[in-house]
């Protein structure tokens, strides 16, 4: 393990609600929870406001409709979300070659491959920098971790946030890591940490001072090992640019087992959306279908489905796991469930489709065009293009960008009974005002996410910023 802290691990404070808020003024300060508001719907992203309430990601929406019920509840703009990722990871680039993307709003950073860190200090100017240019760039706050480790450098920006900066002195890891609850290290989920629990291990001290011997004998030669290194503070995993991530998956552990069939499906449902939801966060589709069952035995099944080709649609991949879900007998109870995707692909399988249908017409039009003429090619060209703007299914999303012809843009926030409830406003305006509008009212359109920062804004506070010496605080 290195001497100096220049391992950075950055982690975005509430990213999918933070963006919305920093584009929806009427919003800023407000409790905002982001993600699917179906039936089986499950929370995304809650901000800090809603997180007072005890809204937390993976929650069921139902749920969190009971404990935040005046919350703002929007569907995600994924759009957006990678766009403001795709700044964020461009300013990190430009602190190291060697920058490992955990997700969207998650990456590590190796400051001393980047020759911009060294030591303590030097460390501390680079993340403080980062998180003011962070700020000017997206208008969004990130919390910074910085350490000789990746393990450590994670769990200082856990320790961070909101929208701070903590380095841990190479020397110093012991005596932090001591006292936490063993969930503070990576690996150990519920089932483990109920494990160590019985055995009278709560404490990453008392990890260490069980010993390796008896952690293994506990959890296994592999995850004993691992974990006892881990409590000593002993992590020299590097950092690694360009991961090619090869499948995509969650899973849960449950506390009871569970033995109603019904809440089964019901959960295998809720983890194919959060698996489509991770997937879509990476931009990539896949095309096989994993569930992976534990049992009462602690027997683990899995089952697999190979599609006819790639795909990203939740309900695709949630009727795949429920077929998969009939041929495993579950009558003793279950202690876990997962669902994944493999087989990734930077597209999906409606892509080819589409690719191929627009050749296919674009070859009937050059045809049609032979045989009738330059102008009736034309026509027919104008025709074409007209089914392609126009939307087949014009569908209001809560959350939602829209355009309308005298109000201007503004996002949708509810729908319902053959009418839209739209308040116009940017992120650089004033909270705007609510209008409400027939569903099939033609001045009304769909529209692109704005960015959050305007582009002549951000350039001045960056200017400003740098002439500032670029500190964040």
């Amino acid at each position: 393990m290195r001497t100096a802290p220049t391992i950075l691990h950055l982690d975005m404070d509430a990213f999918f609600a933070s963006a919305e808020q920093a584009a929806k003024p009427s919003l800023r300060g407000k409790a905002v929870v982001v993600g699917g508001l179906g039936p089986r719907g499950v929370v995304a992203t809650a901000s800090y406001e809603a997180r007072v309430f005890g809204v937390h990601s993976a929650m069921p929406m139902g749920q969190a409709r009971r404990l935040a019920p005046n919350a703002a509840y929007l569907v995600p703009r994924f759009q957006l979300y990678r766009e403001v990722s795709e700044q964020v990871m461009g300013l990190l680039r430009g602190l190291s070659p060697l920058v490992e993307p955990l997700s969207l709003d998650e990456a590590f950073v190796d400051l001393e491959a980047g020759d911009v860190a060294w030591d303590a200090a030097s460390a501390r100017l680079a993340g403080e920098r980062l998180r003011a240019e962070i700020r000017v760039v997206t208008g969004l706050t990130g919390s910074v971790g910085l350490a000789a480790s990746k393990m450590l450098a994670k769990i200082a920006s856990e320790e961070a946030k909101p929208d701070g900066l903590r380095l841990i002195e190479p020397g110093t890891e012991r005596a932090l890591l001591g006292p936490m609850p063993v969930r503070t290290l990576p690996g150990v989920g519920p089932a483990t940490g109920d494990h160590l629990r019985r055995a009278g291990i709560t404490t990453v001290e008392e990890i260490a001072e069980a010993g390796e011997d008896e952690l293994v004998r506990l959890l296994g030669k592999s995850h004993g090992a691992s974990l006892y290194a881990m409590a000593l503070a002993h992590d020299d995993r590097p950092v690694v640019a360009e991961r090619d991530t090869k499948s995509v998956s969650v899973e849960d552990t449950y506390d009871v087992d569970i033995h109603d069939r019904v809440r089964v499906r019901l959960e295998v449902q809720r983890l194919a959306e959060r698996c489509v939801q991770r997937l879509k966060g990476a931009e990539r589709s896949g095309r096989t279908v994993v569930l992976k069952v534990r049992r009462y035995d602690f027997s683990t099944l899995t089952r697999s489905e190979t599609l006819r080709g790639p795909t990203d649609d939740p309900a695709v991949v949630s009727e795949a796991a429920a077929r998969l879900l009939e041929s495993v007998d579950t009558t003793g109870g279950v202690r876990l469930l997962g669902v994944g995707v493999t087989g990734l692909a930077d597209y999906t399988q409606e892509d080819l489709f589409a690719q191929a249908r627009a050749q296919a017409e674009a070859d009937a039009h050059a045809a049609e065009g032979e045989a009738d003429g330059a102008g009736g090619a034309v026509e027919q060209g104008e025709a074409a293009a007209e089914e392609v703007v126009e939307p087949a299914d014009r569908r209001w999303v809560a959350g939602h960008d829209v355009r309308h012809e005298e109000f201007g843009h503004g996002w949708v926030q509810g729908s319902g009974l053959g009418r839209v409830t739209v308040r116009f406003e940017t992120p650089y305006s004033e909270p705007g005002r609510v209008r409400t509008f027939r569903t099939d009212d033609p001045a009304l359109v769909p529209a692109e996410p704005l960015p959050l920062v305007a582009e002549g804004d951000a350039g001045r506070a960056g200017v400003s910023e740098a002439s500032g010496g670029g500190s964040g605080r």
